[in-house]
This record gives structure tokens, sequence and C-alpha cells, in this order.
């Protein structure tokens, strides 16, 4: 469980403090060298990365003329916009050298709560790693204000691998895991390897941040953790100082896992069947039912009516024509849209729509059989 090697879908949060210089503002080049090195090792044993960096404000305040002093929401929103290019552009040149193709996606807290951001923000990403490039994510600081910012993106990237069904995420961090108290003032605080449970002892151990550049600390990293075990997504917090931080952790380096209970896919199921209140019905032939029952998506063509009045991303029942309540899932598009297109094969989807969308109205990855 520990290990990266079957974590088909990775995620990788970097802190300001590991990527830039305190004193100078400057990048830490050789190191995310290193750091893209153990990325490409990972993809090509097949495995999907995701990054979520910080840094911009922090490189983007030198050019400028805003360092040594604290900044209002407007001058890290500038400084933002300025040091997002210069972070991206090092991304690309370093992963460049394995050939590698850099996307740059900015977020806000709202596009991880909206369920039509959530699924619009997904598509994108799940797109772009199918298509081989790297996301690397930052929160979008030029537009979000402090009402509606996470503040820290330990809590994004856990978000982040909730949305994508990540299997693990790792917050490489300026100290090695999660220990029984303060290490860096008290010589007998103990690494905790691993945690199972957030119980109120694990949550007392939390610390704060240790740099000027960070927003985070051992807080934010344990909400981090909630996310993610509550996701079925195993997270790491692990040290990032050292050169190839990917390849000590493969390696058995030290750090603290948190391990939850369930896997991402059985998590994601068990929050569609509990959590989400249907917002409509859609009645299916018995050809549909009986599709559904061996694990296929819902086509159009298998749709009799639907009833009520939701948006894509909400929750719907799937009914037989007798009324029986045979599933749960999310619709891939507006009770309107599906209104139009049910009855239709999916390659007319685009001819009765005017836009091409998912072939399914629920794909089967969206859906929970009623037991």
């Amino acid at each position: 469980m520990s290990s990266l090697a079957d974590s088909k879908r990775l995620v990788v949060k970097i802190g300001s403090a590991l990527l830039v210089d305190d004193a100078t503002g400057e990048l830490h080049r050789g190191w995310l060298d290193a750091l893209t090195d153990d990325v490409a090792a990972l993809k090509k044993r097949g495995q999907e990365v995701v990054i979520v960096t910080s840094g911009a404000i922090a490189i983007g305040r030198g050019p400028l003329g805003m360092r040594g002093r604290k900044l209002r929401l407007e001058e890290k929103q500038a400084a933002a916009a300025t040091g997002q290019t210069r972070l991206t552009q090092a991304y690309q040149s370093s992963l460049d050298r394995h050939g590698i193709t850099v996307a740059q996606v900015l977020v806000t807290i709202e596009d991880t709560e909206s369920r039509r951001r959530f699924l619009n923000a997904r598509s994108t990403l799940e797109t772009l790693l199918t298509l081989g490039a790297v996301p690397v994510i930052n929160e979008n600081d030029t537009v979000a204000t402090s009402e509606i910012r996470f503040g820290d993106n330990d809590r994004l990237a856990a978000r982040v691998a909730q949305m994508i069904g990540a299997d693990a995420l790792v917050l490489l961090s300026d100290i090695d895991g999660l220990y029984t108290a303060d290490p860096r003032g008290n010589p007998d605080a103990k690494l905790v390897p691993q945690v199972r449970e957030l119980t109120d002892e694990i949550k007392a151990m939390a610390g704060v941040a240790s740099t000027g550049h960070g927003s985070g600390g051992m807080v934010t990293k344990l909400m981090a953790a909630q996310i993610c075990m509550g996701a079925g997504c195993r997270m790491a917090i692990a040290p990032g100082k050292p050169m190839h931080p990917l390849k000590a952790l493969q390696d058995g380096g030290r750090c603290t896992w948190f391990l939850p209970a369930a896997s991402p896919r059985a998590a994601y199921k068990a929050w569609i069947a509990a959590s989400v209140q249907p917002a409509g019905i859609v009645v299916v032939d018995d050809g549909a039912a009986k599709a559904l029952s061996s694990g296929k998506s819902l086509l159009p063509a298998g749709v009799k009516s639907v009833e009520g009045n939701f948006e894509r991303g909400d929750a719907v029942q799937i009914k037989t024509h007798a009324g029986r309540v045979i599933a749960k899932g999310l619709s891939a598009y507006s009770a309107d849209d599906a209104r139009v297109i049910i009855g239709h094969k999916s390659d007319e989807i685009e001819k009765l729509l005017g836009f091409q969308g998912r072939s399914e109205l629920i794909h089967r990855d969206d859906l929970v059989m009623e037991s």
C-alpha cells in the first residue's frame, strides 16, 4: 500500500519553499530537473502524473519590485499573473528534456465544488492524461478573492486527487512526515509512519508552517488527508528537499502514509449511493435495464422518458417502465437536452443538440446499481 509502484494515477504537490529560493526569489532549477526526472520515470512505467504546484506569487513578486514586504491581495494577484508564466515555462523546459508536454490548468475552489464545473475540469484533466500530458495545476490567484480561495495547495491537491480518482497524493514538504510533536522544538518527537484513521489524537499532532512563502502547515495537510481518505485515495507527506524526492519515496524513504479503507472507485460509488440526492428520474426500457445490470453505461437509445428538471452532473434515479428503481447515477446531460436525445443513437447527438457531448447519458463510472 505504501509504494508508488501500484499507483496508476498520482498527484504530486510541490510547495513554494521547495521550488523557490527564499533569499533571491529564483527557482531551484537543479531540484526541479531532478523532480521531473522522477516524473518521467513514473510515466515511462505507464503511470499518470498530475502536478499541483505553488510558487507563482513567490517567483512573480521580484520582477514587479515587491520583494521583502507583505503583499496586499491585489498585489498577490499581480505577482501571481507575472509568476505563473515563468512557473509554467520552467516546468515545460524541464519536462521537454524527456519529450513530455505540460498543460497549465488554473482552478479556484468553486471549480471543485460546483458540480458542472467539477465535471468540466475532470473531463479536461482526463483528456490531458489520456493524451500523455502532465497537467500542472495551481490555484487561479489572479481572480480568486479571499472568500473563494483555498489559501493553500495542500487541500487543492486533495480536491484534484478526488476529482480525477487518483490512487495516491504525495505532498512534498520541508518535513518528512507527521510527528507526535513538532520535531523542530521537541527532540523526543517521533515520526508516525502510517495513519489509518484521523483520530483526535492524530489531529492534535498538527504543527504550523515554517517558511515565509508557504501558506499551509501540518493542519492543512491533515485536512488534505481527510479529503483523500474519504475519496479512497492514499496520501503521503514526504520530504521534498533532497534531490529526486519521488524516487526516494519509491525506494522506501521516510514519510507518513495515510491509508484509506476503500479504493477511489469504491469510495466514489459509495458517495453517489449515499450522499447525492436525486434531482430527477430516467425511465429505461428492458434492454437498457439488462445492460445496466451487466455493468454497461446508459445510452440515450435505451431511455423511454425523463422526469424532473436537472442539470448536467446532477444525480438521477433510473427506473424501469414498471416503476422499479434499479440504479442512481450522474447525468451527462441536462433534463432539457436529455429529452431531445432519448430514443436516439449516440452518433445522432451532435445533429440533435448542435454539439457533440458524451456518448452515454450516464457513464457506468458514474452509476450505482440498487442492491
